[in-house]
């Protein structure tokens, strides 16, 4: 390989920072992998591989060129990750690793009675093992360790692609084997650095899919064997830090509105604190807030985005034997999550009930907070017909404001409706004393419906702004029940 800075992790000392967000990593590698019920017949498990997919550009240009954004769910044959970092010091060294997924095809192969072998959906050996036919995938990750000024001077361009490959595994008793095959993925990455400013950079990662389709007008599916799936770039290094795109300082506003990213959003990854920079950026197919975190009480992934752990895994528990066998006999990341459900601990399974991070100290006695926790403890209180005041305006439902989310630890996806105007639905009052607003944006096609089933946005007071003069809010039509439902933390 002439690329000889490409190397594992496993080379490199310093690489805290990396592994700080390595559970977070693998939970977008995973996402969407194999979903409950983890198994093959399941209806969810035939449409698999909706993030992050770099395809042959001729296949995705089929009809035409595609649209950047920062969506990861959309087809793409490139990802583009744009970020500032600012150097602590001259020597200075950047590293870049992009990690993704290659289909692996599963195929059973029973033997005839001549001898012969022929491909099979299923196959049981004597020894009552049930095994199946599936997609596979297998985890790639390639390295660019660059001295910062060396990206300066025009960076660098590595192969990012993996082998084909052929394995084949002999079944119990003669009954027949399990080859797994792969094709070849053809990839690149380019590093580059852009000076902005003494010590600020403006740093671009862009991978590619080399390689042309087997069939420009293949159907999805078989296009996916010559693909990179769940993509995402993290980006690090010795000397340098990072400046958050969602929250940056002040000074470094202009700048960070000046990075495009396409098919991945970077943000701030390690542990949480109150920081605009870090030591590592997480550039994921899926929207995240800086510094994103996988629950310690969380005993192993299940290959659910936002996944409930208690539910899933009880779920997971009330699987018949058979639906298990399947599973298990479907794809050998499924079996360990089924063994993990079967043999998980009482005590570990019972932190999974859940865990409130944002109590705050108790308030005095005569504070109108309600305890949630007494019985009635939140009588009186109706989300279509309270109101709170909002710079001297009684905003309630049926109120008209703008959206003005903080900057600073706002969900990512609340920064888009900045500056929206919206109407307020209901108010509610949280676990913690605090007060939601959950409004339907104007603008939306769906609001109608959102607001019919109870799905809302949700800000606090000091988020929005009054469009209306003081006053009564205006009717808010029907009052549903499902409005009494107060949003979850």
């Amino acid at each position: 390989m002439p690329f000889a800075d490409v190397v594992s992790y496993r080379d490199v000392v310093s690489y805290g920072a990396f592994e700080q967000v390595g559970a977070v990593a693998d939970a977008v590698l995973y996402e969407g992998y194999l979903l409950y019920p983890y198994r093959r017949s399941s209806p969810k498990n035939r449409v698999r591989w909706q993030f992050g997919v770099l395809l042959p550009r001729d296949w995705v240009e089929r009809d035409g060129p595609v649209a950047p954004g920062i969506s990861g769910s959309a087809d793409s044959w490139y990802q583009r990750t744009e970020c500032l970092l600012r150097a602590t010091h001259a020597a200075a060294v950047v590293r870049v690793r992009v990690r993704y997924l290659q289909m692996q095809d599963k195929q059973v192969e029973a033997v005839d009675r001549d001898g012969r072998r022929r491909p099979v959906e299923s196959l049981r050996t004597a020894d009552g093992a049930v095994h199946l036919s599936f997609e596979e995938a297998v985890a790639r990750e390639t390295e660019l360790v660059l001295p910062l000024e060396e990206l300066v001077r025009g960076g660098r361009t590595a192969q990012a692609g993996a082998a084909a490959g052929v394995e084949a595994e002999e079944l119990p008793g003669g009954a027949g084997r399990t080859v797994r095959r792969r094709r070849e993925v053809r990839a690149e990455t380019t590093a580059v650095a852009e000076p902005l400013a003494p010590g600020l950079y403006r740093l671009r990662v862009r991978t590619e899919n080399t390689g042309a389709a087997a069939d420009p007008r293949a159907p999805r599916g078989e296009a996916l064997r010559e693909a990179l799936i769940a993509t995402h770039t993290l980006v690090g290094g010795d000397g340098v830090e990072f400046v958050s795109l969602i929250d940056p300082p002040e000074d470094l506003a202009e700048h960070a509105r000046g990075c495009r990213n396409a098919f991945t959003f970077p943000v701030l990854g390690g542990a949480p604190q109150e920081c605009a920079t870090g030591p590592v950026m997480l550039s994921a197919p899926i929207i995240l807030p800086d510094r994103p975190q996988v629950a310690p009480e969380s005993p192993g992934d299940l290959h659910d985005a936002a996944e409930i752990d208690e539910i899933l895994t009880l779920r997971t528990m009330l699987l018949t034997d058979e639906e298990k066998a399947e599973a298990r006999a479907t794809d050998p990341r499924a079996a360990r999550i089924v063994d993990r459900v079967d043999s998980m601990p009482r005590e570990v399974f019972e932190r999974l009930h859940g865990a409130i991070r944002s109590l705050t100290p108790a308030a005095p006695r005569e504070s109108a907070r309600p305890a949630w926790w007494q019985e009635g403890g939140d009588d009186g209180l109706s989300p279509t017909t309270d109101t709170v005041l909002v710079a001297g305006v009684p905003v309630g439902a049926g109120s008209p404001v703008r959206l003005r989310p903080h900057l600073r630890g706002t969900d990512a996806q609340d920064m888009f409706l900045a500056g929206r105007s919206a109407r307020v639905a209901a108010v509610f009052h949280d676990v913690d004393g605090s007060v939601r607003l959950a409004v339907t944006v104007d603008d939306d096609p769906a609001a109608e419906l959102h607001g019919w089933y109870g799905r809302f946005h949700y800000f606090r007071p000091e988020e929005v702004e009054p469009l209306a003069p003081p006053g009564p809010p205006a009717p808010a039509g029907e009052a549903h029940d499902r409005l009494r439902r107060r949003p979850q933390t």
